[in-house]
């Protein structure tokens, strides 16, 4: 499928590299990613993946923020990826690689995007797209094309820049929130192997404490998001990233339409393809 658009998506500890041709996904490769390695190595382990593909188009990347994705400029300064900060990932992809053109974009509009152009989103005019992990990903799509300006959208389109009853977002709803709120309702921290997923089925198996846990994080989801679907617009939202498992437990907060996807990595792909093309 050298006629595809060549692909990676990286998250905090992998990278998948695929070939992505009019929104199927092949070739796919997924390696380990250490995100707390050094510049070279993280680069280097790029890099591999990479050329698991034909790259005579060049490349399409989907990552997390804070990241300049027009420039190619890394901008981390937490652990994950902290030593990539001021880096120019763009330069040192098209000088180790040998491409000319290598473009960027935001993991959550990548998934937007793909579930837009193949999935949950399929054909609306307007929509918005939340993942969910160590943190809150957004993009809000008008015609398949992402709004970041504006009093319609949060700042950037970035929820995760906005506060609710006076605290960041993400305090109340992201892995670290839930795990937190869990542990302060049982009274002691839970297991080291306990993660949303394990307090997700603990919740299916009848635990009426998990189950509240999940229900109030995404309550506040919901509560927060409501006031801008409304300004902006959107019909229906789906919900991505690996807290979006929990969804069948919690679904009942949402006064509004909202699913889960299927298969976040996949639609990350196939959106950052699409940005690729239209780029182009």
């Amino acid at each position: 499928m050298s006629s595809g658009v060549p692909v990676l998506e990286i998250g905090g500890s992998h990278v998948t590299a695929a070939m992505v041709s009019a929104g199927v996904v092949d070739e796919v490769h997924r390696a380990g990613l250490d995100s707390k390695a050094s510049a070279d190595s993280i680069i280097g382990e790029l890099c591999d993946a990479a050329r698991q593909l034909p790259l005579a188009k060049g490349l399409a990347v989907a990552l997390p923020g804070p990241f300049d994705f027009a420039a190619g400029v890394a901008w981390y300064r937490l652990d994950k990826f902290a030593s990539l900060y001021g880096h120019d990932l763009g330069q040192s992809l098209r000088e180790q690689l040998g491409l000319e053109r290598v473009v960027f974009l935001n993991d959550a509009e990548a998934f937007t995007v793909g579930e837009w152009s193949a999935g949950e989103l399929r054909g609306l005019d307007r929509c918005v797209g939340i993942t969910i992990g160590t943190g809150i990903g957004s993009a809000f799509l008008d015609d398949g094309r992402a709004i970041r300006t504006g009093d319609t959208v949060p700042p950037g389109g970035e929820l995760y820049r906005t506060s609710y009853d006076s605290r960041p977002i993400e305090d109340w709803i992201s892995a670290r929130a839930i795990l937190h709120l869990y542990a302060e309702r049982r009274g002691s921290p839970p297991a080291r192997s306990t993660g949303v997923k394990e307090i997700a089925e603990q919740a299916r198996a009848g635990d009426a404490l998990a189950e509240g846990v999940l229900v109030d994080a995404f309550r506040v989801l919901a509560d927060a998001l409501a006031p801008w679907l409304e300004r902006f617009g959107a019909t229906r939202v789906v919900l991505g990233g690996a807290i979006s498992g929990a969804f069948d437990v919690v679904a009942d907060v949402f006064p509004f339409p909202v699913s889960a996807t299927e298969d976040t990595e996949h639609s990350a792909l196939i959106g950052a393809a699409a940005h690729y093309e239209r780029e182009n």
